[in-house]
């Protein structure tokens, strides 16, 4: 048990550097649902979402492939060399092309020029750190890794605060500062506060670049390349899963009144981010110990107990998300014109939890090089995805959108625990792991649907639903915290 012990601190330290950077931009949104109307707010979301595409594809799946070359290969300084080169080249060839057509990007896609242009600097910035954090990632460096994450959030969030809240009033007696405020340019100084904190992240890991010698292994990069393409295919489908409806939306909506659903469905989306930190601090912890286990004559039976406890802490935070959603609701989204979508945050708190339960399931195909199944499942997501946004849209708005992202992840996940059963059989506890689903969801239900508001009933639940996990496994619990 003593393996479960370092899992869990790394999984905390990495939880750190991910939630609470992210805990720290939580703060963005009372802001920028504060200063900016619903339709800005639609249009800036618009603008992450197909963030999210690039940043897939500038990264093209070489994240995980080093990852399994690193941890395989005797020569690790190959595999730095030549992932560290390919991320670098790629990355000044995306910018350079970016630029020659920022003009029929921001026409094709109804965004402004301006807009382009930083988005083109933002991307590029954190394409150069790709490979240096995982490069701390696979030595175990998380506090560096944390701290670097910190630094670049902090920057991020205090430009934000600085020229949304202060710097207006600021310009009106102070010369310097009214010589940097510009009116009505609140989208811009966001991006602006992007490209500053991506800037000085990339100085902090310059010294990663210092480590990589002028060589590049041609045969290496192919091989490599050959275990990224389908992380690259699935996280492209995965993009389709995760973000594609505000575009959609913005497609398929009128025109007239697009941008304003898509501010309102993007704010109370913003709720359900309690259990997607969850779900990313686990992943970002456990991805390296997948790898470092595989071999492990154990690595099934510890992979089944890992997924079990990750259901037990995604069920308890769906409904205890559920049941404060109003009090929630009322400290992150002050601007209650954006309220109209609340009715979508249950949908997607369920849905994340099925991809974090997808995710964990994907050990199979990571560590038998089978990553093309990560493609298939993806793709056959994001086909559900699509066809039901499109069939939905048109009559029930946003909804459907909630609606097809608990649908393709629920449909995800059950495909990756098909495939895995057949390539690589993990013992999981399915008994257990299906009445802790099935109670949190039965309790979340009778929370926000008949006793929303009744924090005796919710909380209530929420302790019911402890007891009863504590009571299943409290014999593991006292292994584990004696080993």
């Amino acid at each position: 048990m003593g393996i479960f012990k370092k899992l869990f601190q790394q999984t905390f330290i990495y939880g750190l550097a991910t939630v609470l950077p992210r805990m720290l931009n939580v703060l963005l949104i009372p802001l920028y649902t504060h200063v900016l109307p619903k339709e800005e707010y639609g249009e800036i979301s618009i603008i992450f979402a197909y963030f999210v595409f690039f940043n897939v594809i500038l990264a093209y799946g070489m994240e995980t492939a080093f990852f399994r070359f690193y941890n395989k290969m005797k020569n690790k300084k190959e595999v730095l060399n030549t992932s560290g080169w390919s991320l670098l080249i790629s990355s000044l060839v995306f910018f350079v092309l970016a630029f020659f057509v920022k003009d029929f990007i921001a026409e094709m896609v109804n965004i402004p020029v301006k807009y382009i242009q930083l988005v083109i600097w933002i991307l590029f910035l954190d394409a150069l750190v790709i490979i240096p954090f995982t490069w701390l990632r696979a030595t175990e460096k998380p506090m560096r890794f944390a701290i670097i994450k910190l630094i670049n959030v902090s920057i991020n969030l205090g430009l934000n605060i600085f020229s949304l809240l202060f710097l207006k009033d600021l310009a009106i007696d102070n010369p310097v500062f009214d010589s940097i405020y510009v009116p009505d340019f609140e989208i811009s100084y966001i991006f602006i506060s992007n490209v500053v904190a991506s800037a000085v992240t990339l100085l902090m890991m310059l010294p990663f670049y210092f480590k990589i010698n002028f060589s590049f292994n041609t045969v290496l990069w192919k091989s490599m390349m050959s275990y990224a393409f389908p992380v690259l295919i699935a996280g492209l489908a995965f993009s389709v899963n995760e973000v594609f409806d505000r575009i959609m939306l913005d497609y398929l909506l009128p025109q007239d009144i697009a941008r304003e659903e898509i501010g309102a469905y993007a704010a109370c989306y913003k709720l359900a981010l309690f259990m997607t930190l969850f779900a990313t601090a686990f992943r970002l912890g456990i991805e390296p110990f997948f790898f470092s286990h595989a071999e492990n004559k154990n690595a099934p039976e510890t992979y089944a107990i890992i997924t079990k406890y990750f259901v037990v802490f995604g069920s308890f935070i769906l409904i205890a998300v559920i049941v404060f959603i109003d009090l929630l609701k009322e400290l992150l989204i002050q601007n209650s014109t954006y309220w109209e979508a609340m009715h979508i945050v249950p949908l997607i708190l369920l849905a994340n939890l099925f991809l974090g339960i997808y995710h964990n399931l994907s050990v199979w195909y990571k560590i038998t090089d089978r990553t093309r199944f990560g493609g298939y499942i993806s793709v056959v997501g994001a086909l559900f995805t699509l066809t039901l946004n499109i069939i939905l849209i048109p009559y029930i708005s946003y909804t459907g959108s909630a609606i097809a992202t608990l649908v393709a992840y629920a449909v995800m996940m059950s495909l990756s625990y098909f495939f895995g059963k057949k390539y690589y059989p993990i013992p999981y506890n399915l008994k257990k792991i299906g009445s802790y689903l099935m109670l949190s969801v039965l309790f979340s239900v009778f929370s926000f649907y008949v006793f929303r508001g009744n924090y005796f009933v919710g909380i209530s639940l929420l302790l019911i639903f402890l007891g009863t996990v504590y009571v299943a496994e409290r014999k593991q619990f006292i292994k584990i915290l004696q080993s």
